[in-house]
């Protein structure tokens, strides 16, 4: 993504700004509370700032559509920075669920406190301290995230709306959160011909609206978005996202450890049932696909067993579907701008972040 962005620097700036405010309010907890605290914050590290940029776009596309030099605020930075807050907070939750040992080439954050509980001295299980404050943490994360969001909502005309879809964000990403990992143990009493779909339902839920609609939309009605250019960029949002976790699901199987920072092969080792996965079952016979399902979820299997796992879903011809739909979404995407009510020089940033959500290594 553009590294003239504007973005990360606002989004750094109001999260120092943030957390210094919340050290101050909690000085009085104690020790043991702000290395909490501290933990937390180093949650907020690094990323790619994904929501926030699309939330940006979406105010930008609306705002100076009716005004040309309408000029950033400091609610639209605020709102930015609560959306990167609260996927902090789902990430912290996502590694807990998926027992993943680490985050962007760093220690996931149970690990990081079942590490701090070893380095204490203290007693009881480590694993299970680590485990147990990860949930608390991300609590903690939501908890700022609506603190952010409120106080920034604080005079804005177009509150309400902005509170709605964000409370609708909540909701849609914690329930697609929780059909993954359902998917990971009903696949085996449905139908194979359903597992595209119902992939399809979880990355919808859990990552297209969450990660690109919901953000621009956000940002858009921010700006006092009407019914059309909610629509337009509803239109726009949800496709890229689907080709956004598609794309993901493709470098959870075939990623480089070095740019992603996580092991190669994670998600076979996790055992998502990913639209990946749906479509390479379809392709297999019943002795290749027993084995495919045998394999999945295994957390100990060997680099030689995900490279023979790479091979089988390439040669299904299942990643070749994945990347044409992977276009094909791109392609509907950037049909929803033409004639939209969108300022032109916006359009062409989202087109930009459309481009860079999708063709990825990372």
């Amino acid at each position: 993504m553009s590294s003239s962005s504007p973005v990360p620097g606002a989004v750094a700036a109001r999260l120092d700004r943030f957390l210094a405010r919340m050290r101050d309010e909690s000085a009085d907890y104690g020790p043991d509370a702000v290395s909490f605290l501290d933990a937390a914050a180093g949650t907020l590290e690094g990323g790619k700032r994904l929501r926030a940029r699309f939330c940006h776009a979406g105010w930008r596309a609306v705002a100076r559509f009716h005004e040309r030099d309408a000029a950033e605020t400091e609610a639209l930075w605020d709102v930015c920075t609560a959306l990167e807050i609260f996927q902090s907070a789902a990430l912290v939750h996502d590694d807990l669920i998926d027992n993943s040992d680490t985050r962007r080439g760093r220690p996931a954050a149970h690990r990081a406190l079942q590490a701090s509980h070893d380095e204490a001295g203290w007693s009881g299980d480590a694993e299970s301290f680590g485990r147990a404050s990860a949930i608390l943490l991300g609590d903690l994360l939501v908890a700022w995230s609506d603190d952010l969001l409120e106080a920034a909502l604080d005079d804005q005309p177009h509150a309400r709306a902005v509170r709605s879809e964000y409370a609708r964000m909540r909701r849609d990403v914690t329930t697609g959160q929780f059909l993954d990992i359902a998917e990971e143990s009903a696949w085996s009493v449905n139908d194979g011909a359903l597992h595209a779909d119902r992939a399809l339902r979880v990355a919808s839920l859990k990552s297209a609206r969450y990660s690109i609609e919901q953000p621009l939309v956000l940002g858009g009605a921010l700006a006092g978005a009407d019914v059309d250019q909610l629509d337009a960029l509803r239109r726009f949002g949800h496709p890229i996202g689907m080709a956004f976790q598609l794309r993901d699901d493709v470098l959870g199987v075939f990623g480089d450890a070095s740019v992603t920072g996580k092991p190669a092969g994670d998600d076979l080792r996790e055992g998502k049932r990913t639209v990946l996965i749906a479509l390479t079952r379809q392709a297999l016979d019943t002795s290749a696909r027993n084995l495919l399902d045998e394999m999945l979820g295994d957390v100990e299997l060997t680099p030689q067993q995900v490279t023979s796992l790479q091979a089988t879903i390439t040669d299904s011809g299942a990643l070749a579907q994945v990347e044409t739909m992977i276009a094909d979404y791109a392609r509907d995407a950037d049909r929803a701008l033409s004639g939209a009510r969108l300022d032109n020089a916006a359009v062409g940033e989202l087109r930009e972040l459309a481009r860079a959500a999708t063709v990825r290594s990372a």
